[in-house]
């Protein structure tokens, strides 16, 4: 809903019912379609009759059963949430973490150097072209098969995304702000959290939305190999013994996460990038 502009010229902010009528209809479209997802598997499902694709009402009923169902003292999560679900999540927010810190200040450093990036830049183009996986058999000579060796693929996989990201977004910082910079002579320090960084923050939050769904993949790909526990683990053992509830618990398990994660990140990223968005509005 577009603000509307007055005969006398008065831009006049929408309307709150209208706003509020906006949101309801963003929600019933985003939750009905994945409502009418569910409806239709379940359906499939119970017509097809196939032990491996059971229904969805089965699914659910056995996620809750399995990490929904401990005593009030808990907030009715089970001892597998603290066994496998905590441990996983810690590893795997560890290393894009990791990952994180080492993209932006090595992005910032190169996309403020076209000497440094002439030289490096060949090498992680090379780098992220290697599937991550390809690597577990190095990762496990260097590393064992402890949490070093996951949290480090982890961070190896992720950091790509965001690097790249922060170089392009510090390249593209407007030269002005810059050139000011230099005129009221401000140390590198300012220069860099007052308008490299912020400059640069959409992109590098767009980089790490994308490293945090990698970081999820590569975290049950590491807890599947060598692994007693971890939502991985959880997967492959209940496909490997045919419990396809569990198997099926543990994908929806992973949907969720992905999608809490990426919200509260979402809404980290509107918090911070505010002034860029109210800048854009005010350009257009």
């Amino acid at each position: 809903m577009t603000a509307t502009t007055t005969w006398i010229g008065v831009v006049r902010p929408p309307r709150r019912s209208a706003v509020a009528s906006r949101r309801l209809r963003q929600f019933a479209v985003r939750w009905g379609a994945l409502l009418a997802l569910g409806i239709v598997w379940e359906i499939a499902a119970r017509s097809a009759g196939s032990p491996y694709f059971p229904p969805i009402s089965e699914i659910i009923q056995r996620f809750a059963k399995l990490w929904l169902s401990g005593p009030v003292t808990s907030l009715f999560l089970t001892e597998g949430v603290f066994a496998d679900i905590v441990p996983s999540l810690v590893r795997m927010l560890g290393g894009w973490s990791i990952a994180v810190v080492v993209a932006v200040l090595l992005g910032v450093a190169i996309g403020r150097s076209r000497v440094l990036g002439d030289f490096v830049e060949p090498v992680v183009h090379f780098a992220r072209a290697i599937p991550p996986p390809a690597l577990l058999p190095i990762f496990f000579i260097l590393l064992g098969f402890g949490n070093e060796m996951r949290v480090s693929l982890i961070a190896f996989a992720v950091v790509w995304p965001v690097l790249l990201n922060t170089i392009d977004g510090v390249r593209s910082v407007e030269p002005l702000h810059l050139d000011t910079a230099r005129v009221f002579e401000m140390d590198r320090r300012k220069v860099f959290f007052g308008i490299v960084l912020p400059s640069a923050a959409p992109k590098i939050f767009a980089g790490m939305r994308v490293a945090l769904s990698v970081a999820l993949i590569v975290m049950v790909i590491s807890e599947m190999v060598g692994s007693q526990e971890g939502i991985g683990s959880i997967i492959l053992g209940a496909q490997r013994t045919y419990r396809m509830l569990d198997m099926w618990s543990g994908i929806l398990l992973l949907g969720i996460l992905g999608y809490v994660l990426n919200a509260i990140l979402a809404l980290v990223e509107s918090r911070v990038t505010r002034w860029h968005r109210g800048a854009r509005e005010g350009v257009s």
